[in-house]
């Protein structure tokens, strides 16, 4: 009787898993939204990222000591997440900016561009078998992104393209990072040491960047660490309670969000080259987290057979 339960069990993390995945798309999709009001009223970026930092800091902060305690937050890798901060910051240096040069939904489509970053890192970097299956899904990716950057079209600002596709490249490195660090780490640690190592370049830059702003602006600067600091924890806790294959495709969603809130706040549809362009991106993303879960899968297999035999 034991085994209903432990498939009961095992349907409900996953489930668990996928809503939180969904609800972290959301809050970083209006997080974007942020951003994009916060400059657009004035706010630099060294501001916003700093007070992106600073508030997710003091949220997970708050969460970690009325839980395990501040003690949870120990760790024996402080090299591996200075590497991962310097990584991140850069990586989100560079996704704020092209925030705030491309309208929500292409700014959101070329991040969708991320996946075929990390098979192209993960095979020259860790040396990963990749087969004609999964190269075939980056060459169609990056169709995908011709289609929706338009070179020489003179669409969207080149700058941003560049800043765009940059900020996925950065991301995929982390992503990478984030697979070795993972293996040692909980999630709340990882997400709190990017978080406060983030803030010593950060708060050295702020003085020189601070300005001085209405209370709205003010508002929203402060929302943004904790809507950003929220959807860090849902999305990485999502990845502890359900498979990659399962949840990663989850992403995918908030090109709807980017497509409703761009024409809600900012009365912008998408080019469209961005319709044309889009599906074949997220057609290569999900074809290439299937083939990591096809190849994990055997890789399982093989592990198993060899320990019986």
């Amino acid at each position: 009787m034991a085994a209903p339960d432990n498939n009961r069990s095992a349907s409900d993390r996953v489930l668990l898993a996928i809503a939180l995945r969904l609800l972290s798309v959301v809050l970083f999709a209006f997080m974007n939204v942020g951003i994009k009001l916060a400059e657009a009223r004035g706010a630099s970026l060294p501001e916003i990222m700093f007070w992106r930092q600073f508030g997710a800091t003091l949220l997970v902060g708050a969460i970690v000591a009325s839980g395990p305690g501040m003690r949870s937050l120990s760790t024996q890798r402080f090299g591996a997440h200075v590497a991962r901060a310097v990584l991140g910051l850069t990586a989100m240096a560079l996704t704020f900016g092209t925030l705030t040069m491309l309208p929500l939904a292409e700014a959101t489509t070329l991040g969708f561009s991320m996946p075929i970053f990390a098979t192209v890192l993960g095979a020259l970097i860790l040396h990963e078998p990749t087969g004609w299956r999964r190269w075939a899904a980056v060459f169609a990716g990056f169709v995908g992104v011709m289609i929706v950057a338009q070179p020489g079209g003179g669409g969207f600002p080149l700058i941003g393209v560049v800043t765009g596709l940059s900020a996925a490249a950065g991301t995929a490195f982390v992503s990478i990072l984030l697979r070795t660090i993972g293996r040692t780490e909980a999630p709340l640690t990882t997400v709190f040491w990017f978080s406060f190592l983030s803030l010593v370049p950060l708060g050295a830059a702020y003085p020189f960047a601070f300005r001085a702003h209405p209370p709205v602006v003010w508002a929203i600067l402060l929302g943004l660490g904790v809507i950003g600091g929220a959807a860090q924890i849902a999305m990485t806790r999502s990845l502890t309670l359900g498979p990659v294959s399962t949840v990663v495709p989850m992403d995918y969603t908030a090109l709807l969000w980017a497509t409703l809130l761009g024409w809600l706040v900012f009365d912008r549809l998408p080019a469209p080259a961005t319709w044309a362009g889009a599906p074949v991106i997220v057609g290569s993303g999900l074809c290439i987290v299937w083939r990591e879960h096809v190849r994990r899968r055997e890789e399982t297999r093989q592990a198993v057979a060899q320990g019986i035999a």
